[in-house]
């Protein structure tokens, strides 16, 4: 079974690409390295190329008997998706239609489709369900709502076959050592705790303490990204065996806010986190937590690595291996 990954040097799909593997999966990256990082992909089978070039979209199609597609391809930062919301659209929508083209073309029907909590924008009720009203708040988020609308008229009007894995906060590194976080510049608050504490920032921003939250400050579902992984094959052999399209939540169902973050940290590392507040981001909402039912339920999903203390183990060794 062989696996075309989009953005398989990336973060997430270079822990899915390794999984693959182990799998029995032959999975082909396909990225153009704008985000995602070679060492990840190192020891992988790689196409360097973009999704805006549909030449080399359809010679992929051509030149591999491509089964499935997973695409992790996208522009994931939510400030600069306000600052710059054409360079979203374009990259994470016009680039996706361009994928589905190629796909539609050769005759290739099951998607594994990276999408974002984002698409719910400020939750009415939390734990997140599926069935929450999907209303993005920011250029990022929308990019995911209309890829996710697109899917579904691809699968009424052509028999597109999908899956859409909405992450809340991926987080952790590869618990072998050989995968980890590596973005640039980095916006995650784990890595950046993580990169402060290292000595690489002078302080950490705490952005907002004025949430209506226990302590004021935001609060997160974090998910191992090990467990993301996993739920992307399982997702996939699902879809394989003829599960039907579907949106799935990917989330531990428990939520940190940033303190508690940062003293978490300081726990597992034994150092101190320099840390200065900030003013709210645009766009940042008090509280995201996951729904975890229907990947329990339909995927047979269950979470391994995500207890936070080994979400920051993991990424603090990762971190010490490669800074």
């Amino acid at each position: 079974m062989t696996v075309l990954v989009v953005g398989g040097a990336g973060y997430i799909g270079s822990h899915t690409v390794k999984l693959l593997g182990r799998e029995g999966f032959r999975a082909i990256v396909f990225d153009n390295f704008s985000s995602g990082r070679r060492e990840l992909a190192r020891g992988r089978e790689v196409i360097t190329g973009d999704l805006a070039d549909k030449a080399s979209l359809r010679a992929v199609f051509e030149d591999y008997q491509i089964d499935s597609v997973l695409h992790f391809a996208s522009l994931i930062q939510v400030g600069e998706s306000y600052r710059d919301p054409r360079k979203y659209y374009v990259q994470n929508l016009v680039n996706s239609l361009n994928l589905l083209e190629a796909m539609l073309d050769a005759d290739v029907k099951n998607l594994i489709f990276s999408s974002s909590a984002a698409v719910y924008g400020i939750p009415q009720e939390v734990p997140i369900h599926e069935g929450h009203p999907l209303n993005p708040c920011n250029p990022y988020g929308k990019t995911k709502f209309m890829v996710e609308k697109i899917l579904q008229d691809y699968a009424r009007a052509y028999g597109l076959r999908f899956i859409s894995l909405r992450y809340f906060n991926a987080s952790g590194a590869d618990p072998e050592g050989e995968l980890g976080e590596m973005h640039d510049p980095e916006t995650h608050l784990i890595p950046n705790i993580l990169l402060t504490i290292a000595g690489k920032r002078p302080q950490l921003d705490i952005y907002g303490t004025d949430f209506p939250t226990p302590d004021g400050t935001a609060v997160r579902d974090y998910i191992h990204v090990t467990d993301l992984a996993a739920a992307h094959v399982l997702a996939l052999r699902g879809l394989l065996a003829g599960q039907p399209s579907n949106f799935i939540n990917l989330g531990a169902n428990r939520g940190f806010s940033v303190l508690e973050i940062i003293r978490k940290a300081e726990e597992v590392t034994g150092r101190t986190v320099p840390c200065r507040t900030r003013p709210r981001r645009e766009g940042d909402v008090p509280v995201l937590l996951a729904s975890k039912e229907r990947a329990e339920q339909l995927l047979g999903w269950k979470i391994f690595h995500s207890e936070i203390e080994n979400i920051i183990e993991t990424a603090w060794r990762w971190h010490q291996k490669s800074i």
